[in-house]
């Protein structure tokens, strides 16, 4: 007997393999993909101005990575003893203007390099809600914990969020046109903004995707219908838990991973587990030994792959 349903995923066209070069972008979710990507000694770069989690913002940063729009003075603010820029996450505020403003335009550069060279481009959308400057109804990426009062909190509707979708695709194949890019819906609950609301900006984000009629994987799906369980979720009952990652992961490379990568995964994979080896006596004969044999292993397989790197 099946006591689960699983859902149908499509394989990809283009599968990803050691040679390709991945971008992801997106919500916090494209980050825990980005780590599984990241152990597994891919090439790969997650959000380089930090986790976004609506598609006009992203549609705004692509634009400015795509064109080379420097930030300016007129683009950055000072508050609680830090320079911010609506446009990007906290993480990347500073107390120096001046080194704010070169790290920015030096992100910018390299995400540039990026949006034009990579093989594979991984977009996850977290919600359609969004915060506009009062001021300015200008959409901002972050609110930096400036005062509520300031923005106006707003829902883009599903035709409007088709737009800022489609104008990302066209930015991204005017520059690479080959590049095949996925998209995806956090399955995180964003249950701030209320638990019917959440939904319907999950929904909001399905429908777009799919009225483009674009390539999709369902993160979401999986976890709210394959799962379907508060096990499968951390603490906060909010984000999908270790458990869930691992196996909305392993349904990813099902879809998206060349087959021919799995032996090389499986090395990686050993040298990780015996590189966070705690041996009870560092200086014991046998752990040198296996030190050895480990450093063996790397070598062997940073020959055939110069760009792996483990620390």
């Amino acid at each position: 007997m099946e006591f689960r349903t699983q859902i149908p995923i499509q394989s990809s066209n283009q599968k990803i393999d050691y040679d390709a070069k991945i971008l992801l972008l997106g919500s916090c979710f494209a980050e825990n993909i980005g780590k599984k990507f990241e152990y597994n000694k891919f090439q790969n770069t997650v959000n380089p101005f930090g986790i976004i989690f609506n598609p006009v913002s992203i549609e705004k940063l692509v634009n400015r990575a795509i064109h080379n729009y420097q930030f300016t003075e007129a683009d950055i603010f000072f508050h609680n003893d830090l320079w911010h820029c609506y446009d990007v996450h906290s993480e990347l505020s500073h107390p120096d203007k001046e080194v704010f403003l070169q790290n920015l335009n030096q992100i910018l550069e390299e995400m540039n390099r990026q949006l034009t060279e990579s093989t594979h481009i991984i977009i996850t959308y977290g919600t359609s809600w969004v915060y506009a400057l009062q001021s300015s109804g200008v959409v901002v990426a972050n609110c930096h914990k400036v005062p509520q009062n300031q923005f106006e909190k707003v829902i883009v509707s599903v035709k409007d969020s088709e737009i800022y979708i489609q104008k990302t695709i066209d930015l991204i194949q005017k520059v690479n046109p080959t590049c095949p890019i996925v998209f995806t819906v956090s399955p995180v609950r964003h249950i701030k903004d209320g638990f019917i609301e959440n939904q319907r900006s999950k929904a909001h984000l399905i429908t777009a995707i799919h009225n483009l009629q674009l390539n999709y994987f369902p993160s979401y799906e999986i976890l709210m219908d394959e799962l379907r369980d508060y096990r499968f979720y951390a603490e906060d009952m909010l984000h999908p838990n270790q458990i869930a990652i691992d196996y909305i992961w392993e349904r990813f490379c099902d879809s998206a991973i060349d087959s021919k990568c799995y032996p090389v995964m499986d090395e990686v994979a050993a040298i990780q587990k015996g590189l966070a080896h705690k041996p009870f006596n560092p200086n014991a004969e046998s752990h040198q030994k296996f030190l050895n044999k480990l450093q063996q292993q790397i070598s062997q397989l940073q020959k055939k792959f110069t760009f792996m790197e483990f620390y």
